[in-house]
């Protein structure tokens, strides 16, 4: 099975918390909610990313002391490109033929969370990841598949203060405890540091959360390879319709740096926005489902669906 080289710099929010499945009943202005999103999903949308929401109802933002959930996510994402590609015609001369290539991935994430203290919760996310690409050159069809484990994170998420005479504000760090990136393993390169503050004004809460990724310079094929570094700007609006329904609407601005081997820029600055649509259904009062739609609407970054489940013991 050939193996896809895809990098995913978002460990996604990849992700931390999201605003929110609760009853307009719940929107009260000192209770606690906010979103840390943490998709730059495919190719930017769907990081590390993907990563999973964490978590999501207003009041269980942080963890209980002493209890612990559990959060399962599955990510879908699609992407057609076009391009050019030099064909050689002789020792010295190349002609560009267009290629088009088409890309599905699927990445399934786990985490657990556990509340250490009242206003802290630690937390584990491993992430898997299996993608197919079909690539078109000179009416010749090739697949590739990647299927492997992505990554495993741990950090912790803490809530400074609550939503009172001023806007709540909780923060969040993690690091990367394992990445795979060309079949070799990188333990602790990776290191996101970020927050989301929030304001109630029942039934609506309006939230921001910012977040950066840094990277340090880890091994590929004994060359050293440093992923570009990024920053993402994701505020959001979410309108409780009824005991059950949110719906939630928001857009992501990413800039990341270029990628390096061996000192030297792979590519240059690159810049995008997501749009980004959301419903989350409480099932009961221990369960929470929600399914978020991105669409890159800046350029032909395709489209990703996340689907989430949270249980709380």
């Amino acid at each position: 099975m050939a193996a896809a080289n895809h990098t995913f710099g978002v460990p996604i929010p990849h992700t931390r918390w999201n605003l929110p499945v609760r009853s307009a009943g719940h929107l009260k202005p000192n209770r606690c909610g906010s979103r840390l999103a943490l998709a730059v999903a495919f190719y930017l949308m769907l990081d590390t990313a993907a990563h999973a929401d964490l978590p999501l109802t207003i009041e269980d933002l942080i963890a209980d002391q002493g209890t612990v959930r559990l959060n399962l996510a599955l990510n879908y994402a699609n992407s057609e490109r076009d391009g050019l590609s030099l064909v050689p015609t002789g020792s010295n001369s190349y002609i560009s033929v267009p290629t088009k290539n088409n890309s599905d991935i699927l990445i399934g994430s786990l985490s657990l969370g556990y509340g250490l203290m009242r206003d802290t919760e630690i937390y584990g996310r491993g992430s898997y990841l299996y993608s197919n690409t079909r690539t078109n050159n000179l009416d010749k069809i090739n697949t590739t598949e990647d299927n492997r484990l992505l990554d495993a994170w741990v950090g912790v998420n803490y809530q400074f203060k609550k939503d009172d005479a001023t806007p709540a504000l909780l923060g969040f760090a993690e690091a990367a405890a394992l990445e795979e990136h060309l079949g070799t393993s990188n333990f602790f390169k990776s290191w996101m540091v970020g927050f989301t503050t929030y304001r109630t004004i029942d039934p609506v809460v309006f939230s921001f959360t910012s977040g950066y990724l840094f990277n340090l310079i880890r091994k590929a094929k004994n060359r050293d390879y440093r992923p570009g570094n990024y920053l993402f700007l994701n505020p959001a609006v979410d309108f409780a319709m009824n005991d059950h329904v949110t719906l939630t609407t928001g857009m992501q601005w990413v800039i990341r740096k270029a990628d390096r081997y061996d000192g030297e820029a792979q590519d240059f600055r690159r810049t995008s926005t997501d749009l980004k649509l959301g419903v989350g259904y409480g099932v009961s009062k221990d369960d929470i489902a929600q399914a978020t739609f991105t669409v890159n609407a800046s350029g032909n970054g395709g489209s990703s669906l996340q689907l989430n489940w949270q249980h709380t013991f």
